[in-house]
């Protein structure tokens, strides 16, 4: 348990008032549910430390939609979500919160765990979407462009007079590190959960806060301390300074605005890119540049302050994992700091802290080369994507805490009290397709959806459920899944079991990736920087590859479902109200042409109970199940060894779709007669793709550099299409002469979409 300073112990048992107090608040039941609590009744009987608290994110807290617990789950869940609420303690009777999606449903479970009424706000496509329902009230702030919603000062001002909302959560993104939405605030007496205006400023504007940081005597990355103007001006400064630069927006946060050019070719477009991005996404176009470091570990820390003058540093979070800037895997605490550099981090991060008077959630995020220096790179003054690994191995609430802070209470915790216990990672669920550039944004609609909150020490925060909508206004993150351990072990082999057993239809989705990395040899290892992703897949992610074990596995888990969807099949026929009667010969042994990756193989199966004896190319494999075709997850057993699949889709042409290690594979399965048969059949001619330009994503054309007649070399850029934020360049496949432009400026485009054609 942490100890004492001010306040309570973090972790306590419910009083009789407090638990009466609690059943009357369906809203606080829900927010008890932790996942992994199960897990934790056994831990405690043997005598080890609670881990602890995972807080459970579903998508409704509603009864209907809570799974079933037993008796002693729900009592340890209960007790480990009131850790350290003071019930005597008031804060805020209401709090409006100015986001959406997962960010909203976090505050907002913890706003019922305390006892404050919420209000949400939204855009008109966000009007059914979770946490508008997990809210006591809701205001539509505008249609769907966050320009005229989320961002739209006016309504959202207009939302918290309307409700009388006494404070103000920012979440992260839109408008947390707004100085000028918290001075409207201020204006009109309304408390805003984050930092003052003055650190707002000082640490939001990445050229001031990094003279500020000097001045606190933090290490800082060598580069030009001021706004750079044009072009030919970053070029100048980047020969200064030595490439490779990393040029990215003054306001900038989350990877955009940021671009690293290491010639002047790349500093001019990298300037272009980085401007409009920022523009785009803060509303500043502000530019800087510094060195680059090259392969580093991405390794921030925690930090927390009051109004009073106090701060502690929440340990550290690695976040090296990587792609176009933006963290894909992290976790706390970090495989690679001894617990000297961990504290020299700290130190220099309060440090930092206490030089704005900071007063609330933070975080200093440090680049840390491979003999341990370490460099500011930013501060966010506000919570972070990954704030729950730090909740899991401290015990706080990290919501909670801003709020106390907010309201004036001082830290109640002293440096001393804040452990590390277990460990936690954190996988950023998204609708992206990880085979283009690790991830290009997907839309669509859920058709199905299941988080894997049955596992034990499984959190997963999110804001969707079944038949919500990814569009392209938003972030395409579906969730963040998080897993916990007694160490760093057990909570990655929590994770793998997680990413198996997690149901996501209707949209493309990122766990293959997720899974490859966190079993990769070096991941494991902790051989780990900002580069992972493109060192360990030079030529772009290509799924799970098989082993020859693994591959027979696969086949047998096929060839089995294949069988038993034949004969549940049978089964329905030979119902004995038919009125024609159907004779099935009775078949001992299916002989099967299974199809994968372009290689024919021989399959014999047949099955007696449960289980299949599979022959693949003369392997005996035997593959176990309950066969439970109706559920999106199979558990079965390959000679021993437990697996869980997915079969996505199922063609009557042979054609099935199987997730397994996590990548999705296509199989095409045929009787033998039917694959003798099948050889007579035409195939479709692939599409020349050298002469036309699609769409990889769904997005926004932003501008478009030809017309029918120009002449276009090999890597020249045709169009920019810009998704989720973020802008693409487009360019030609080869050279020649384009035959026809399908697309302008402002067009909205899908996936697949022609924009350009060449002759």
């Amino acid at each position: 348990m942490i100890g004492r300073s001010s306040g309570a112990p973090l972790l306590r048992p419910l009083r009789r008032g407090e638990r009466s107090a609690e059943r009357r608040s369906a809203g606080a039941t829900m927010a008890g549910l932790w996942a992994g609590a199960a897990a934790l009744v056994g831990a405690g009987r043997r005598g080890r430390r609670l881990p602890q608290p995972l807080m459970r994110s579903s998508a409704l807290w509603t009864l209907k939609h809570v799974p079933h617990y037993s008796r002693q789950h729900l009592m340890v869940s209960r007790s480990l979500c009131s850790a350290g609420y003071d019930s005597n303690e008031k804060t805020f009777d209401k709090i409006l919160i100015a986001n959406r999606g997962e960010i909203a449903c976090r505050v907002i479970k913890t706003c019922k765990k305390m006892g404050i009424k919420t209000v949400a706000i939204h855009s008109d496509v966000d009007a059914s979407s979770v946490h508008v329902k997990m809210a006591d009230e809701a205001v539509c702030v505008g249609p769907a462009p966050t320009s005229k919603s989320y961002l739209n000062m006016d309504a959202i001002m207009e939302a918290i007079k309307k409700t009388r909302a006494q404070a103000v959560h920012p979440g992260y993104g839109f408008l947390s590190e707004n100085k000028e939405f918290a001075k409207c605030l201020a204006a009109e007496d309304v408390i805003f959960i984050g930092p003052d205006t003055h650190a707002i400023q000082a640490m939001g504007d990445k050229i001031e806060s990094k003279l500020l940081a000097k001045k606190a005597k933090v290490n800082t990355i060598p580069g030009f301390d001021g706004v750079v103007k044009d072009a030919d001006e970053a070029v100048r400064i980047a020969r200064e300074i030595g490439y490779p630069v990393m040029i990215k927006a003054s306001a900038g946060g989350g990877g955009k605005g940021m671009r690293i050019a290491w010639d002047d070719e790349e500093t001019r477009d990298g300037f272009r890119f980085s401007s409009q991005e920022a523009a785009s996404s803060f509303g500043d176009d502000r530019l800087l540049i510094e060195k680059f470091i090259d392969n580093p570990r991405h390794i921030e820390i925690q930090v927390l302050g009051d109004k009073h003058g106090n701060a502690l540093w929440l340990n550290e979070r690695e976040c090296s994992i990587q792609r176009r800037n933006q963290k894909v895997v992290e976790e706390a605490p970090s495989i690679f700091l001894d617990s000297e550099t961990r504290r020299a981090m700290g130190e220099q991060a309060v440090a930092l802290a206490k030089a704005v008077k900071y007063s609330s959630a933070g975080t200093v995020e440090f680049l840390v080369d491979s003999k341990k220096n370490f460099y500011f790179l930013e501060m966010n003054t506000r919570l972070q994507v990954e704030h729950p690994v730090t909740e899991c191995i401290t015990g706080l609430d990290l919501v909670q805490e801003m709020i106390r802070v907010a309201k004036g209470y001082p830290l109640r915790h002293k440096q001393a009290d804040i452990p590390i216990n277990g460990w936690a990672v954190e996988c950023r669920v998204y609708a992206e397709d990880p085979y283009k550039s690790f991830g290009l944004p997907s839309v669509g609609r859920l058709s199905q959806y299941q988080e894997p909150i049955h596992l034990p020490g499984v959190r997963v925060d999110s804001g969707i459920q079944p038949g919500s909508d990814i569009s392209i206004y938003y972030d395409p993150m579906i969730s963040k899944l998080i897993t916990y351990g007694s160490d760093r072990t057990e909570a990655l082999k929590r994770m793998e079991d997680a990413l198996d057993n997690y149901v996501i239809r209707g949209v493309t989705h990122n766990i293959a990736l997720l899974r490859e990395v966190i079993i990769n040899s070096r991941f494991i290892e902790g051989d780990i920087n900002t580069k992972f992703l493109s060192d360990v897949y030079p030529d772009g992610f290509k799924g799970h590859k098989l082993t020859e074990n693994e591959r027979n596995q696969l086949l047998a888990i096929a060839s089995s479902l294949f069988v038993a969807f034949q004969l549940r099949a049978q089964h329905f026929q030979e119902h004995e109200n038919s009125r024609v009667p159907i004779i099935q010969p009775q078949v001992a042994n299916w002989q099967l042409s299974v199809k994968l990756h372009d290689e024919v193989h021989t399959v014999v199966a047949s099955n007696s109970g449960p289980t299949f004896s599979v022959e693949v190319d003369g392997s005996k494999l035997n593959v176990t199940s309950t066969w439970n075709l109706a559920s999106p997850l199979l558990s079965v057993s390959v000679d021993g060894t437990p697996r869980t699949v997915q079969c996505l889709s199922r063609e009557a042409g042979g054609n099935m779709s199987i997730q397994f290690l996590g990548t999705v594979y296509k199989v095409h399965i045929l009787t033998k007669l039917a694959a003798e048969l099948n050889k007579f059949m035409l195939e479709k001619a692939a599409e020349d793709t050298s002469s036309i330009l699609r769409s990889p994503m769904p997005g926004v054309v932003v501008t478009v550099s030809v017309k029918p007649g120009d002449m276009v070399a090999e890597g020249q850029e045709i169009c920019v299409i810009e998704a989720m934020k973020m802008q693409n360049s487009m360019t030609a496949g080869k050279t020649g002469k384009v035959k026809s432009v399908r697309c302008k400026a402002g067009d909205t485009v899908g996936e697949g979409d022609l924009l350009v054609e060449l002759e």
